[in-house]
């Protein structure tokens, strides 16, 4: 009953949302942007192409975790 009353809520909110409805896409346009767009050309998997196997890939993880950087002096 309390699950119904506040699906409603939401159903008829958003249904008679005028200036809501485009804010919601420009929201969702936005967000796959960042996600979608952005992480194919900013964030490349720097593991997958440098190292062959997963063993050289938890190596150098390991390595650079647990190794004081040279220039944090």
């Amino acid at each position: 009953m309390i699950v119904k009353n506040i699906f409603h809520l939401y159903y008829d909110g958003f249904r008679s949302m005028v200036v809501g409805k485009a804010l919601w896409k420009i929201i969702l346009i936005k967000l796959f942007i960042m996600f979608a767009v952005l992480k194919v050309f900013f964030f490349p998997n720097f593991l997958a192409t440098n190292f062959e196997t997963d063993a050289e890939r938890a190596e150098h993880v390991l390595t650079n975790l647990t190794q004081p950087s040279a220039d944090n002096h």
